[in-house]
């Protein structure tokens, strides 16, 4: 079954354009829109599996695609959010991430990338949860910061950056060239030295990975 999308852009070029890609990365897009209130509208019409919105839209060009899909989330929480955005906006991110799983935020370089970005697309859809790695990297930026987190070895820093953006532990072996054992064991790790239970559920890892980077 062809995955359904809506997307909100204001700028039709753009808005043209993600068509393509989102076509090409095998999405059927169902309604392509320029605001954040008419995309609210088009998800409550055609149901789609995933929508994809820009964060800044008419009319004040700030938070109103950030808006929208909250809202859609709100309305209809079985659709996938995948919002895009020309710079990393790291409290737009912790909004979004907070409002539960099926939820993306990517740079909008990203998307030019078709296996990067069917693959948003797939993991939305299914409830994941995906991050642009440049997010990540800024929202632990930030956390250092205010804690340089002594108690973390550089191996377990990797690791937790590919937990937060939702890197299965399959896949962080396979990126870190490690054993699953390995990977598991750094896991453990992690979560003993941040207070956190483990769990082996991913999206409520990643979110446990997120609040205590926001914590």
């Amino acid at each position: 079954m062809t995955m359904r999308v809506v997307l909100a852009e204001d700028s039709m070029l753009l808005r043209e354009g993600l068509v393509r890609l989102l076509e090409e990365a095998g999405a059927t897009v169902v309604a392509a829109v320029g605001d954040g209130t008419a995309l609210v509208e088009v998800v409550a019409e055609h149901g789609p599996e995933v929508a994809v919105v820009d964060v800044r839209m008419p009319p004040s060009f700030t938070d109103e695609g950030l808006r929208a899909a909250l809202e859609i989330r709100r309305q209809h929480p079985g659709v996938g959010i995948l919002v895009l955005s020309q710079y990393v906006e790291e409290s737009y991110a912790t909004d979004l991430l907070e409002a539960g799983g099926g939820v993306g935020y990517l740079l909008k370089d990203r998307v030019s990338k078709l296996a990067d970005l069917s693959d948003a697309l797939s993991r939305v859809a299914a409830g994941g949860t995906v991050l642009d790695p440049e997010v990540v990297s800024a929202l632990l930026t930030r956390r250092r910061r205010r804690d340089p987190l002594a108690e973390l070895s550089p191996r377990e820093r990797e690791v937790l950056e590919l937990m937060a953006q939702g890197r299965t532990n399959t896949a962080i072996g396979r990126l870190m060239v490690i054993t699953q054992g390995a990977v598991e064991k750094h896991i453990s790790s992690i979560f003993t030295k941040l207070g956190l239970p483990p769990s082996s559920d991913d999206h409520r890892r990643v979110m446990a990975v997120l609040a205590w980077l926001e914590s």
